[in-house]
């Protein structure tokens, strides 16, 4: 397991039982639909211990919206496409033990060494330098900000922020579900300006507007990253295209532990019968179902036979954010050499950030040194992207005089949406059917993640559901503390919380 470096992230014991289910005397077979993170990771759980285990996967390629595929550029190059940049943060334990089955040292991975964020008044913030531990590095970043100013945090409405600094899951959806977080910010006076770097960036990387997502999403997401975790607001990210680095070598992995993957093969229907399941007919003891939120609903719709009516209409009731476009641009030029590997943007609209990819990745390098180009990609959430090239060009300049020698361009509405009031209707790994298990990033786990790490957890815990099942051993989970960091804090939430309690 990787560790990390936070002496005070928690581990989670994995559940006991059998080594191996060959112990079983008959080997459980598993059917895991999905082949992105989630069911890769479920996958993994399942087949090293033994189980045997089938992927079904949709598209021709591992990773799910993590993943990569193959195109060419006019010229006939072939170049490796992908749904766009991903940040693999320090504190993705559960997604960086899926990764170090084949990779041990995560040396597939390569450090950005900072990733500034800038406003329409040139105004940036960075993250390089910034102390580690809470809530230290929240100070530091705040006062250092050219948008927050030390009397900012002699305004900010202690009490209505103090959700902020005691975050544990689920409590915090109790506190927080019912708002907004543009709203949430509004209440606790944090200053305008620095919203749009402060928060804005983060809201976003969920794929939607503020004003459209829970406000305890948005601070389930700021603990993770900033005042529960001492691992750094800085990332990773995968040293060549997702395939080659991560996917292709965990699809190997899983062949060898005798892993039947199944690229291309989308599912219909998954039908409970007398000895398990069959998934358009072919019998399994037990199915995962690590989909997209659309073929969630949609195979959960065309299997009336599955669960109770209060569990089909919180399936039903799961929603995809809007759209978000992905454009890439392989240019005759370099772009100019002080630029940054990644830039976030907030408040210029429709852009969200631009990737340098010939800065990290080493496909995009190879061809920018054989072109004396540079390979730029542009990300514009919620959002239909028209713009997207002007923006660019006005943040980098040097680029409106660059001719394009290939351009593609991704548009895609799939990934869950996480609305006001939804957390209580939000499905569960567990499911009313034994031996039916859900994973993904929309599903609930009581653990402070998010994005590629919740569905990296949400993987490793639909394994241990069925593994537990079974008898057999389940795997450990880890995650940065589930509560505040200072108890000081804690202390005034509990007092809040009491106060709360008497009044009702």
């Amino acid at each position: 397991m990787i560790a990390g470096r936070d002496r005070r992230a928690e581990t989670h014991p994995a559940p006991g039982g059998l080594a191996d289910a060959g112990l079983l005397g008959r080997r459980p077979r598993a059917a895991v639909v999905g082949g992105g993170i989630a069911g890769l990771t479920a996958a993994t759980g399942l087949a090293e211990r033994g189980a045997e285990v089938t992927v079904f996967e949709r598209e021709a390629h591992l990773g799910g919206r993590a993943g990569g595929w193959p195109e060419r550029l006019p010229d006939g190059t072939g170049v490796t496409m992908s749904r766009g940049f991903h940040a693999f943060f320090r504190q993705y334990y559960n997604l960086r033990a899926l990764l170090s089955r084949t990779d041990p040292g995560l040396d597939r991975l390569v450090p950005v060494p900072d990733y500034p964020l800038v406003d329409p008044h040139g105004r940036t913030d960075t993250f390089a330098g910034l102390p580690r531990t809470p809530p230290v590095n929240a100070l530091a970043f705040a006062l250092r900000s050219p948008t927050f100013r030390a009397r900012d945090l002699l305004r900010l409405d202690g009490r209505q922020a103090l959700p902020l600094a005691t975050v544990s899951v689920p409590r915090v959806y109790e506190q927080l579900d019912h708002l907004d977080a543009a709203s949430f910010l509004g209440a606790i006076n944090f200053p305008a300006a620095a919203r749009h770097l402060a928060f804005e960036v983060f809201s976003r990387s969920f794929f939607a507007d503020p004003g459209e997502l829970s406000a305890a999403e948005l601070a389930t997401m700021f603990h993770l990253y900033f005042l529960g975790s001492a691992e750094g607001l800085l990332f990773d990210v995968p040293a060549e295209p997702f395939p080659q680095a991560l996917w292709n070598p965990l699809g190997d992995y899983l062949a060898g532990r005798r892993a039947d993957l199944r690229l291309g093969t989308a599912v219909t229907e998954v039908v409970r019968d007398a000895g398990g399941f069959r998934v358009d007919g072919e019998p399994f003891d037990a199915v995962v179902l690590a989909c997209d939120v659309a073929g969630l609903r949609r195979i959960v719709a065309a299997s009336p036979g599955l669960g109770t009516p209060s569990w089909r209409a919180a399936i039903d009731g799961v929603r995809t954010a809007p759209p978000f476009v992905v454009r890439r641009l392989w240019l005759d030029r370099p772009v100019a050499a002080h630029r940054p590997a990644f830039l976030g943007t907030g408040g210029l609209p429709p852009l969200d950030n631009i990737s340098v990819l010939d800065r990290y990745e080493g496909e995009a390098r190879r061809w920018a040194g054989r072109t004396g180009g540079s390979v730029v990609e542009l990300h514009a959430y919620a959002s239909d992207g028209i713009g997207l090239d002007k923006r660019l060009h006005e943040l980098y300049p040097e680029t409106a005089e660059a001719r394009v020698l290939g351009e593609l361009t991704v548009t895609r509405q799939d990934c869950p949406l996480f609305p006001v009031g939804g957390f209580a209707r939000r499905p569960g790994v567990a499911t009313p059917e034994p031996g039916l298990v859900l994973a993904g990033d929309a599903i609930r786990i009581d653990l402070p993640v998010a994005l590629m790490e919740r569905a990296a957890t949400t993987g490793w815990a639909a394994a241990n559901e069925l593994l537990t099942g079974w008898g057999v051993a389940g795997h450990p989970l880890r995650s940065v503390p589930n509560h505040g960091r200072l108890r000081l804090f804690r202390l005034l939430d509990r007092l809040a919380a009491g106060r709360s309690g008497r009044q009702r």
